[in-house]
């Protein structure tokens, strides 16, 4: 049985601490009214841009300075809602990241059962354990969907009332159109069913394994392989449906019919890059002793595999929008390369460049400092890529990492280690009953 270290203990908790002094930090010092925005902007508007406007000399001047005066304000009060997103998209993106990496872990253990792989069951435990964080996650996303949902910031424009409104001078025809499916209740059942039927697979799939340890038959093994096999359909739909819900609606003029495999695809290898990092801690640690090099060298080389599928998917959806230069579609590509430039393209670079040149050695493999580096560029990589996804709707140019991404990050990092390693100790780290676990204890090639 595995136990808890107190160092590791403390360390999680330190994270959370720190990460919520941060948090709370940044949604303390965002601006609360168009004075302090104006006050923030200062350094970046022309010095004479209030004389400019202040004494016109005829009737025509003050009409125009009365227009610039209002594109002024409406300038500021824009500029507000995305300094008052930003603790808020820090928050989101950390929370969404680490709950799709053990959904991502989840996915890949319901595909281990289903494909009767006879190489991994010795990590069966491992996962399991990581996936231990999807009833936490789950619960704290679902209260961020709650608070956009009844308007504590405006993270999704489409919630606003005003844009489907056909009296008001905001109305948006395409948001309009779009109401039957982008409207708060439609949103919030559909996230309750996604989050629910995942948490369900999670909590059935374990509970079978643990029994199988105890079972003179291979019942609960049958019985995980059918609800693992539902388990696939159910996770193949609802997980495109949740990134366009989650993620691709927040940019609500643009759409990309690639964008569910390229969510998938980015915290899938994130969830595997955690897998070999949690076992690889474990090995170090004692634990483990039927995992060995062959089984690490599999799990890089998904890895790699995983890494070189998601720039596939980045090129393809790139190259195509690029090609057919649709302004609606070319939008999301343009703000990102304007506004963000380093994090959209260094993100490229972290997560297709460098594990291609470090993991596409058979050697490198079964190194586990290269794996543990590698691992950590990944992931490092891959929260870019959903800070690069989310940021640019939310906050606009106003983005920069500060204090709130910093906390988000800390406290979730914390938090996924703290509830992760607890429940490693709740069970022998070994599925003993198991059919392949001879073959998985004496995997070698």
């Amino acid at each position: 049985m595995y136990t808890l270290s107190s160092k590791l203990k403390v360390f999680s908790i330190v994270l959370m601490l720190v990460g919520l002094l941060g948090i709370g930090y940044s949604f303390i010092s965002a601006p609360k009214t168009i004075a302090e925005v104006e006050n923030i902007l200062k350094a970046d508007e022309h010095a004479n841009h209030d004389a400019a406007h202040a004494t016109p000399a005829h009737g025509a001047d003050s009409h125009d300075a009365k227009a610039h005066e209002a594109e002024h304000q409406e300038h500021l009060e824009h500029v507000l809602h995305q300094l008052q997103n930003k603790p808020w998209a820090a928050l989101y993106v950390a929370a969404i990241f680490f709950m799709l990496i053990s959904l991502g872990v989840l996915a890949f253990y319901a595909i281990q059962i289903v494909s009767q792989a006879g190489w991994s069951p010795v990590l069966f435990r491992v996962m399991q354990g990581i996936t231990a964080y999807l009833p936490v996650g789950s619960i704290l996303f679902f209260v961020l969907l709650l608070m956009s949902a009844f308007h504590f910031n405006h993270l999704f424009v489409w919630m606003d009332p005003e844009l489907v409104d056909v009296t008001s001078p905001k109305f948006d025809k395409l948001l309009a159109g779009k109401q039957g499916y982008l409207n708060e209740y439609a949103w919030l059942i559909r996230a309750a069913i996604f989050l629910i039927g995942w948490n369900l697979y999670r909590y059935f799939s374990r509970k079978n394994c643990l029994a199988q340890d105890e079972a003179s038959d291979n019942l609960y093994y049958k019985k995980n392989f059918k609800i693992s096999a539902a388990f696939l359909v159910f996770f193949i739909v609802t997980e495109s449906i949740m990134s366009w819900d989650w993620i691709m609606s927040v940019d609500p003029h643009w759409f990309s019919t690639l964008f569910g495999w390229y969510v998938f695809a980015s915290f899938f290898v994130s969830g595997i890059t955690v897998i070999a990092l949690v076992a690889l801690y474990l090995k170090s640690k004692g634990y483990l002793e039927y995992v060995n090099t062959s089984h690490i060298h599999d799990l890089a080389k998904f890895m790699f595999g995983m890494s070189i599928f998601w720039a596939y998917l980045w090129f393809s959806q790139y190259m195509l929008i690029w090609y057919s230069n649709i302004p609606e579609e070319v939008t999301y590509f343009v703000t990102r390369i304007e506004q963000y430039n380093l994090p959209f393209f260094g993100m490229l670079a972290i997560n297709f460049i460098f594990p291609f040149l470090i993991l596409i050695n058979t050697d490198f493999k079964r190194i586990t400092w290269i794996i543990v580096m590698g691992g950590v560029v990944i992931l490092f990589g891959h929260y870019v890529d959903f800070f690069t996804m989310i940021m640019p709707a939310t906050v606009g140019d106003q983005w920069f990492i500060g204090v709130g991404e910093i906390g988000s990050l800390l406290f979730f990092s914390g938090l996924f280690i703290l509830v992760v390693f607890t429940a490693l100790t709740k069970a022998p780290l070994l599925p003993k009953r198991n059919p392949l676990i001879e073959e998985s204890k004496h995997f070698h090639y």
